[in-house]
Formats: C-alpha cells, sequence, structure tokens
C-alpha cells in the first residue's frame, strides 16, 4: 500500500500510474482519499486540542472552588462536559474517516517501476533476454494430460465425484514425480542461500487485506465460515505476514525465505482460460520466494 503522504504530495503521479495500468475507474479514489485524510487529520488537531485543554480546565475548576467561586467553577465544569461530548463525537469522526482511507488506500495500486513496459496485456511484454534457440518436435506433442493417463497417474474423474471440478487424483510415478519436482525446487532454493520454510496454510483477514485487494480476495480466496480464517491462495502472504507490525534491523537485510505449501484459489473469473487438465485447478502445491530488502535492491 502506498503511503498517504506520497499520495498527498503526488496526486497527479498516481492518477498517471492508475492509467498505466489500465484501471480508470480507480481514479476517483486519488482525490476521494486526500479529501477523506484531509478531513481526518483536522478532527485529530480539534480533538488534539480539546484533550490539551481538558487538563488546563480541570486545575481552573479546582482554583475557583478553593476561592469560592462556584458558579463561576460550574460554567467551566459545563465547558468541561461540552468539550467531552465534542472530543467523543470527534473521535468516532476520525474513527470512520482513518477505516475509510484505508479502504480507499487498499484499492489504489502501488507504483510501477520504470522498467515495466505499459499495456494492457502480455502481448505488450517485452523480451529482454533469450537463451538457446526454441525447437519444433517433428512429431505432435501430446496434452500433458494424456501423458499422464498413459502412466496411470492421474483420476479427475473420481476427483470430480470427490471434491468437484478443479481437482484431480495424482496416482504411481506421476504422484512421485510431483513430490520429486517439490523437493528439487525446495533444494535448489535452499543452495542459493535461501531459508526454508513451511508456513500456516490459513491466515487472517487483515493479513490478506494487507497483500491483495479485496476484489482479488474474493475473487481467489476459500473462506473458514465463522471465523477469522482464510485458506491460502499462495504461502506468499503467509510470509509477508511474517514481517506485519515489525520494525526490522537493515544491518539484517535481506531476508530471504522459500516455503513450501498446498494453496486453495477458488479461480473466480477463470472462465475462457485453459481450464483443460490440471489448469487453473483449486487445489496445488508450490515452492515460492520472497525477499525482503531495502527499496533500492529491490531490482537486484
Amino acid at each position: 500500500m502506498l503511503d498517504i503522504k506520497f499520495v498527498r504530495e503526488n496526486p497527479e503521479l498516481v492518477k498517471q500510474n492508475i492509467k498505466n495500468k489500465f484501471q480508470e475507474k480507480k481514479l476517483p479514489l486519488v482525490d476521494e482519499v486526500i479529501e477523506l485524510d484531509e478531513k481526518a487529520r483536522k478532527a485529530k488537531q480539534e480533538a488534539d486540542a480539546l484533550r490539551a485543554g481538558r487538563n488546563k480546565l480541570s486545575k481552573q475548576i479546582g482554583a475557583l472552588m478553593k476561592e469560592g467561586k462556584k458558579e463561576e467553577a460550574e460554567e467551566v465544569k459545563a465547558q468541561v462536559a461540552a468539550n467531552a461530548k465534542r472530543l467523543a463525537e470527534l473521535e468516532q469522526q476520525e474513527r470512520e474517516l482513518q477505516e475509510a482511507v484505508l479502504k480507499d488506500m487498499m484499492v489504489i495500486p502501488n507504483i510501477i517501476d520504470p522498467s515495466v513496459p505499459i499495456g494492457p496485456d502480455d502481448s505488450c511484454n517485452v523480451e529482454i533476454q533469450k537463451y538457446g534457440e526454441p525447437t519444433v518436435p517433428e512429431f505432435e506433442v501430446p496434452y500433458h494430460t494424456e501423458i499422464m493417463a498413459r502412466f496411470d497417474g492421474i483420476d479427475l474423474d473420481a476427483a470430480g465425484k470427490v471434491a468437484g471440478n478443479g481437482f484431480y487424483y495424482l496416482m504411481g510415478d506421476i504422484a512421485r514425480l510431483h513430490s520429486a519436482v517439490i523437493t528439487y525446487a525446495r533444494d535448489f532454493m535452499i543452495d542459493r542461500g535461501f531459508t526454508y520454510c513451511v508456513p500456516p496454510f490459513m491466515i487472517r483477514s487483515n493479513v490478506v487485506t494487507g497483500v491483495m485487494s479485496f476484489e482479488e480476495m474474493d475473487a481467489m480466496m476459500y473462506k473458514i465460515e465463522g471465523e477469522d480464517l482464510y485458506l491460502i491462495g499462495t504461502s506468499e502472504h503467509s510470509m509477508i505476514g511474517k514481517f506485519i507490525d515489525t520494525i526490522q534491523e537493515e544491518e539484517k537485510l535481506p531476508y530471504t525465505l522459500t516455503s513450501y505449501s498446498p494453496c486453495f484459489r477458488k479461480e473466480k473469473g477463470a472462465h475462457g482460460l485453459e481450464e483443460r487438465g490440471v489448469y487453473r485447478i483449486h487445489q496445488f502445491e508450490k515452492q515460492e520466494m520472497i525477499v525482503v530488502c531495502r527499496p533500492q535492491e529491490s531490482m537486484q
């Protein structure tokens, strides 16, 4: 999420970034969040002033009572009561405004790195580097599930009966190959200095909203009914959540983590994409990696 101060000081840059991401419907949020933030800061300033004056007025009441000026003391007491009522209103107003600011800020996208090509889809991607030459085999390449079926390695029909579409049984050598690839990916990362991590496979809503938008969350994640828990769609979220509300010592950076986890996704809105075989599935396993570093080291 962007820093609200950055949005206040660079509204046009933030708006252009939204255009660059082809998310024009979010443009009004920039002006809205700036206006809400200004109201929240004014409410806070007035509330702080009332809090600062509360002790002064209390002392004034005590002094007036000692002097026998009861009527004047009662007037100050009435002022204290009025201030207390106004303070309660301001605190409620400030909370509501800050919640509204946070809701908008969660939707305003982060700034694209200058190196990223601008385009509506992957057709605008730019090839940075190429290794070798692609070869086209002289035979028709079979679909991946056809290869798996030849080894009696997949059962989509039985999985459909047990859990519905988007699930599968892996069997025999194909199941072993699946585990071997995960193990290879894990050791590949460990050999490059990454710390291996098995994270929680469920996370709370505040962790989810800290790393993705509400729309993405609704489209991807399965919620545990009756609890503030979601099944993870990627272990990135669990690993990023590990650092929530913490201050890291700069000299210990970077932290390099690689994690294994099962992942669960609704794949809501995936219609029209590759949905046959074991693509766009609701359950899979993944080896993930994250790096927590100084911003200037991000590209490296």
